[in-house]
């Protein structure tokens, strides 16, 4: 199992460069970076000093959207990146969600995310791809590669992600809600003819390695928050009496609106219909030894990759300590 590690990129950018190499030096294999240029600084700006800081770690975006940048200035971003940097770079995407939300907007449609995927994909690659009706190309872009790992929740971004991307990115790390996006991923992959396997699963969520669980709780609050916007579409959408499990509907039916001038901040005030089991279940927190059992049922589950956000007050101890401890316990999962 790769771990990786999920940063905002806020201000100074220097100490985001500095945590990428400190992630390398630990055995981390990926660096990925929160993506909304309006919350945070902009994160493609920082990849070139991230990889350069680097040699072998890939980075990229959880999760850019096809929105706010045309999809041949993403290609071309990517491609350059790959061109000197060599093929160190993984494109996360989605539909949209506080890039857009913040500045009045709306996620992508299910059609257009699926265009965003293979359109992107082939120009930063080197293939041609139609766009407003006019075939396109990037010459120089030949020899790189770019896998793009897309996330969702819902039945239908499942659906688009197994039969077009490289891997799939979901953010909560509860077994029984990963068991059923993975299979379903799968099936899709399967239904489209491709081979399951070829599909890339990573669990993004907060760890925080302690004692104290209440305080971690605390403090690990915002992450079931920051699902919960997902989770409210797909609730207004689906219902709650639908195929996406109750693990990951229910716990929303407490839920007043959400500010996001604290997104993905330790101290959201809007949270508090959060409880505490669902923190327990979406997050990795405890003794190490916590960690690692829960990351080898993940690994039984079928997940390559856990990434893990340390948007905490125990930032560095939690790295120091997945470092030291969890990496070497798990990588040969």
């Amino acid at each position: 199992m790769d771990i990786g590690l999920v940063l905002q990129t806020d201000p100074p950018a220097s100490h985001v460069i500095e945590q990428t190499r400190k992630a390398e030096d630990a055995g981390f294999s990926h660096v990925w970076t929160f993506e909304s240029c309006v919350l945070w600084q902009d994160t493609f700006v920082i990849f070139p000093c991230m990889l350069a800081a680097t040699s072998k770690v890939i980075v990229g975006p959880m999760v850019t959207n096809p929105v706010q940048r045309d999809w041949t200035v993403i290609a071309s971003m990517f491609a350059t990146l790959n061109d000197m940097f060599g093929d160190r770079t993984v494109c996360g995407i989605g539909r949209g969600d506080s890039a857009l939300r913040v500045i009045g907007g709306s996620p992508i449609s299910m059609k257009g995310f699926a265009e965003s995927i293979t359109t992107i994909k082939d120009l930063a690659e080197g293939r041609e791809a139609t766009i407003n009706g006019t075939r396109v190309r990037i010459p120089w872009a030949g020899a790189g590669r770019l896998p793009m790992w897309g996330a969702g929740y819902g039945p239908k971004a499942l659906q688009v992600i197994g039969q077009l991307a490289d891997g799939f990115i979901l953010q909560t790390a509860d077994p029984v809600i990963t068991h059923w996006v993975i299979e379903t991923v799968r099936a899709a992959a399967r239904s489209a003819g491709r081979d399951p396997a070829a599909v890339t699963m990573c669990v993004a969520a907060p760890a925080y390695v302690g004692d104290d669980l209440a305080h971690q709780r605390d403090q690990l609050r915002w992450f079931g928050g920051m699902v919960g916007n997902h989770v409210a579409d797909i609730v207004a959408r689906y219902g709650f009496d639908s195929e996406v499990p109750h693990e990951l509907t229910d716990y929303i039916k407490g839920r007043h609106g959400y500010d996001y001038s604290h997104h993905g901040r330790a101290d959201n005030p809007s949270v508090a219909f959060v409880p505490d089991n669902v923190i327990d279940r979406f997050c990795l927190v405890g003794p190490a030894e916590n960690h690692i059992a829960r990351l080898t049922e993940l690994a039984e589950l079928g997940v390559d990759q856990f990434a893990l956000y340390l948007m905490h007050d125990s930032a560095e101890e939690t790295l120091e300590a997945y470092g030291q401890t969890v990496i070497p316990a798990v990588r040969d999962l």
